[in-house]
């Protein structure tokens, strides 16, 4: 589902940015915005696709899914139509309030259990227009937190993949089905939605991706697993909560339209306190992620513990930014440099740091190509048919091609998820030696990998947000799966995997010539694989 998804909505979107224009959905710059061109809001339409196309396939349509799928429509007709001719609000409340009704009244998902209630059940008088209530306030969150590069989506990508850990814990397989391919949806869409944006989600995109984290989270919480406590979705949805409540506070203290927009979220606070775009995004991003683990760490602790959490961290993300304001202070100073930061840009720009790092990461990943293909204790048959597949094109592309292509390196990236397959289940585990060293060239590597990155000249590699957020996730894998043993060497499987595909485009970037010694010993490595696995 998760890959369907993804192929879905990484193929609808560069059609939809073309016909952006004829139908009207362009998201035109205006003082409350940060982007200065116009941008096409169509991303919507391929995360929304991508999503429900595999859940439609595959799933049974209970009648909770059902209801699910028919307000996903609603929502996204309405938020189509929106990015298209600017309705009002009160003209998208018709839409919101169409799709949480089915859910809550056809669909049966709705609140039973609330804070601070105990075990008693609220009556579905009191649960079910709550619930509604809430699930309206999550889409309007949602949607008022997509006012940055990668931002909604990534906030998305962080609850929907806890909701999905616990789910799965609980055998919710219906939650995890619907969160993996709404996942998919997000990633084919952040492929253009990473600073610079090349296309914005719209409306169509945001309220889908609210009303599928409200429904989840009721879903969880109230049907899959009851026993987790009625106050987990504060952490498991966020910082948009609380950021739409202070916007609001701030509205109705001030005197001004609740509902007119204005540049007072947290987002655009950071932004005026001189954070870069893409620093204001990781930012937010980390104060999600604490919630998120606070989440799976607690989530069958006591409502006043997981509340005091909640509040309290959102009490200093406040006192913060209103200290900082108050006192003028800026991330990023425009004075001149103090005598320690010359000191230290100096240091910085010695040869060690803007070519040294590169020429270690151009060096240790072939050795560990070729090392691993001639030391892995065994090469399946399949790895090993692969192999010689793709040691031949990779040939003929070098003879062919008069350059650096797309296809030398997905083959240069498939190479290396084979050798890091090899090296966790096939590599001289017996050794000690041999196994301190592996991991000695992989902390070696990531420290290069991050200098080159963060200060070699003339390469055009940047790290971004989205860079960020796949690190978090790899790493996390390798966190919550540490009581499985086969869970985790998938987790450092994982990790090895994000340093090795950073290193390959590390040297891509600097390197043009198809002749680099990545490529070459890609190439033999894959000659070797085919060759060890012949039955000799």
């Amino acid at each position: 589902m998760f890959f369907a998804a993804l192929a879905i909505s990484v193929a609808i979107i560069p059609v939809m940015i073309r016909v952006a224009p004829r139908l009207g959905m362009v998201d035109m710059p205006d003082s409350r915005k940060v982007h200065a061109m116009p941008i096409p809001r169509v991303g919507g339409v391929g995360i929304v696709l991508g999503a429900l196309i595999p859940l439609l396939l595959w799933l049974p349509l209970s009648d909770s899914l059902l209801a699910y799928v028919f307000g996903s429509f609603v929502l996204f007709g309405f938020g189509a139509w929106d990015d298209s001719h600017e309705l009002g609000h009160y003209v998208k409340f018709i839409g919101q309030f169409i799709a949480v009704s089915t859910v809550v009244y056809y669909g049966d998902v709705y609140v039973t259990q609330l804070p601070f209630m105990g075990l008693e059940p609220v009556s579905a008088s009191i649960g079910k227009p709550f619930t509604v209530f809430a699930m309206v306030g999550m889409i309007n969150a949602m949607n008022h937190s997509d006012g940055l590069d990668g931002l909604a989506g990534g906030l998305s990508v962080l609850s929907l993949s806890s909701i999905a850990y616990l789910a799965y814990l609980a055998d919710g397989s219906q939650v995890v089905a619907i969160a993996v391919a709404v996942l998919g949806g997000i990633f084919g869409f952040l492929r253009y939605n990473t600073h610079p944006a090349r296309v914005f989600m719209g409306d169509s995109g945001s309220q889908f991706l609210g009303f599928t984290l409200g429904f989840l989270a009721v879903l969880l919480t109230q049907n899959v697993n009851p026993v987790l406590s009625p106050a987990l979705p504060a952490l498991l949805l966020g910082l948009p909560i609380v950021d739409i409540l202070a916007v609001f506070a701030q509205r109705v203290y001030h005197g001004m339209n609740w509902f007119r927009a204005t540049r007072n979220h947290i987002h655009h606070r950071l932004l005026e306190l001189g954070f870069h775009h893409y620093e204001a995004v990781v930012v937010i991003y980390s104060i999600q992620m604490f919630f998120i683990i606070g989440a799976i760490f607690l989530s069958y602790e006591s409502d006043s513990l997981i509340l005091s959490l909640y509040f309290g961290t959102c009490f200093l993300v406040f006192l913060f930014l209103t200290l900082a304001e108050r006192n003028k202070w800026r991330a990023h100073r425009l004075h001149g440099k103090s005598h320690f930061a010359a000191m230290v840009q100096n240091v910085k720009q010695h040869g060690f740091f803007t070519t040294g790092t590169i020429r270690i990461v151009a060096t240790v990943i072939p050795l560990t190509f070729l090392s691993t293909s001639v030391l892995a204790n065994k090469i399946p048959r399949d790895f090993g048919l692969s192999s010689s597949v793709l040691a031949i094109i990779l040939a003929l592309l070098l003879i062919i091609r008069t350059k650096e292509t797309l296809a030398l390196r997905a083959i240069s990236y498939v190479t290396a998820a084979f050798i890091v397959y090899l090296q966790t289940k096939y590599f001289g585990s017996e050794s000690a030696i041999l196994g301190g060293i592996n991991i000695g060239l992989y902390v070696l590597l990531a420290i290069s990998i991050w200098l080159a990155v963060r200060y070699a000249s003339n390469t055009e590699f940047r790290a971004s947000p989205m860079d960020f957020l796949v690190i978090f996730i790899v790493l996390a894998m390798g966190i919550i799966s540490r009581d499985h043993l086969h869970q985790e060497l998938l987790g450092i499987m994982a990790v090895k995997l994000v340093v090795v595909f950073y290193g390959c485009e590390v040297i891509y970037a600097k390197s043009a010539n198809k002749w680099n010694l990545l490529n070459v010993s890609t190439l033999i490595t894959l000659s070797i694989l085919g060759a060890r696995s012949l039955p000799w």
